[in-house]
């Protein structure tokens, strides 16, 4: 498969995530809520807006042939690990718990998590992944985490049920502490996977 198309995929896949996340927030102000600062601290919403800007950023250098920086192909493993994430926590823990509608979340919690998944596993142009790097599926996370407990106490507003602030700070701990260890096992995960042989020959390209 070639640079070019490859990297037609993944800008037209982001570029889709974009859409289907802009119908979302539209369905949104539709009934009443227009605050970006809710829509985007659903940590699914804010992952697939990351994840999706990293592919476009990956892709459009594919389809004008330039090399892709090391810097974006550890985006890629971090972005990844999060939507294993995503989708472990929605399809497995509390499924059908959404208020998107259906198709909605079924794009977001499970086609573009599988699509980048392939992408991942598939495409031979990701070298592997220095595990002195695995560090780095945990700082967005965190961020994100520090700013919802922070809402949770002072406005009262968090996106999931299980970081309400009622509910506890050994309960909060407990839950901070095993999507940290999700995280990293989904990032043990993806950095093991960068090591295995892709499917589909390493693209070649001018300056790779």
């Amino acid at each position: 498969m070639s640079p070019r198309a490859v990297g037609l995929w993944r800008v037209g896949s982001g570029v889709l995530v974009l859409a289907v996340l802009a119908y979302a927030f539209s369905e949104r102000i539709a009934a009443g809520d227009d605050n970006p600062f809710d829509f985007f601290g659903y940590f699914t919403n804010l992952t697939c807006l990351l994840t999706s800007a990293v592919l476009i950023a990956v892709g459009a250098r594919g389809v004008t042939a330039r090399r892709v920086p090391n810097c974006l192909i550890v985006a890629r493993g971090v972005a990844l690990a999060s939507l294993i994430v995503v989708a472990v926590i929605y399809n497995v823990v509390v499924p059908g718990t959404g208020s998107a509608p259906p198709w909605v979340s079924a794009v977001l919690h499970v086609a573009f998590p599988v699509a980048v998944a392939l992408d991942w596993l598939l495409v031979g142009d990701r070298p592997p992944l220095p595990w002195r790097t695995l560090w780095l599926v945990l700082p967005y996370p965190l961020i994100w985490l520090a700013v919802v407990l922070v809402r949770g106490a002072t406005d009262g507003w968090v996106p999931y049920g299980f970081l309400l602030p009622e509910r506890g700070q050994l309960a909060l701990a407990g839950t901070v502490g095993g999507l940290l260890a999700a995280l990293l096992a989904a990032g043990v995960l993806t950095w093991s996977v960068s090591r295995v042989p892709a499917l589909l020959p390493r693209p070649a390209a001018p300056g790779r």
